[in-house]
């Protein structure tokens, strides 16, 4: 039996990828010509070079394989060419399960993301079902997600055995690119974190999401979502933990948001002549107006999935930088 995986070199793809290595399964990673494979090497599995955006290739990795799990998604919170992230996210998730079942693949796995969900006014963990206002969704990244999930579930809904899963706020190890998070953890460590805004995140372990993968192949219900998240924190908070790990003193100044935003367009307008991915954007200092927690209680309940504390991986998060290099 193959498994195909997207995504396998990213963050959250090489931690499934792992698993899936240890659980005894025949891998196939599809991957993108002259992407960074460094979270693939040393591994036992098989290459296919492809792009979500090309059928042809999709159907040479597809070939064969009876699991699926796409993980693969573009995950930036500026882009210079939003169609572009739309092209991947929306219509290559699209084509991809299409073809994925007319290949013959019996069962698969789709990471979603809580971009795609709904936010409680009054600032409670948000479920699955809380319901989201389209209108309202702030970003080229969370609409896309948003739109992509809209698509699974429809294909879902004509037949198709497809899981979806909301990982919340990942980290740990092998954030090579990294992510937003991972470059909260380490500007932190590098100084460049002077200040907080008032927001909060659901931050989980790399591993306990890849392992929520796990469980959703073995005992997700076709059509159902399911959050992989953690635990709740406020920004403050997990910057008081990251400095606590480190030995740093955590910053004290809190900013209102709306005195960001302007640095934050200006940010935006600077990136777009450098081409260079600035370090705030509007769109992320809006989101940051409320509190982004989640509650896991469905995956707990149907699937027995588990998560361990924050702390751990904000620490597994801090010493895989500081051992590869990545701080000052």
């Amino acid at each position: 039996m193959k498994t195909l995986i997207t995504g396998a070199s990213g963050f959250v793809g090489s931690a499934i990828l792992r698993q899936l290595l240890d659980a005894g399964h025949e891998v196939r990673a599809l991957v993108r010509h002259g992407s960074n494979r460094r979270n693939l090497e040393g591994l036992a599995l098989e290459l296919c070079e492809g792009d979500l955006a090309d059928p042809d290739s999709l159907r040479r990795a597809l070939s064969g394989c009876t699991l699926l799990f796409h993980v693969a998604a573009d995950y930036r919170l500026w882009i210079p060419d939003p169609a572009a992230m739309y092209r991947i996210n929306v219509e290559g998730t699209r084509n991809l399960l299409r073809l994925a079942f007319d290949a013959g693949v019996e069962r698969a796995v789709y990471t979603s993301s809580v971009a795609a969900l709904g936010l409680r006014d009054d600032g409670a963990p948000a479920g699955e079902t809380t319901p989201v206002v389209v209108e309202h969704i702030i970003g080229h990244y969370k609409r896309s997600k948003y739109l992509a999930e809209q698509a699974v579930l429809k294909l879902a809904g004509e037949g198709f055995p497809i899981i979806i899963v909301n990982p919340s706020t990942p980290v740990g190890p092998r954030d090579i690119k990294p992510t937003p998070t991972g470059r909260i953890i380490l500007d932190t460590l590098n100084g460049k974190m002077p200040a907080y805004v008032d927001t909060g995140l659901n931050i989980v372990h790399v591993d306990d999401v890849a392992q929520g993968h796990m469980l959703a192949l073995e005992r997700g219900r076709p059509g159902e979502r399911y959050i992989l998240g953690g635990e709740n924190m406020t920004l403050k908070a997990i910057l008081e933990e990251i400095c606590a790990s480190a030995g740093l003193r955590p910053p004290r100044l809190k900013i209102p948001h709306n005195a960001i935003i302007p640095i934050a367009w200006i940010a935006e307008r600077i990136a777009g002549i450098t081409g260079r991915e600035p370090f705030a954007t509007v769109d992320s200092i809006r989101m940051a107006k409320k509190n982004m927690f989640f509650t896991s209680d469905k995956a707990r309940e149907q699937l027995g999935y588990r998560w361990r504390p924050a702390r751990l991986g904000i620490a597994d998060a801090i010493h895989w930088f500081i051992d590869n290099n990545y701080c000052n």
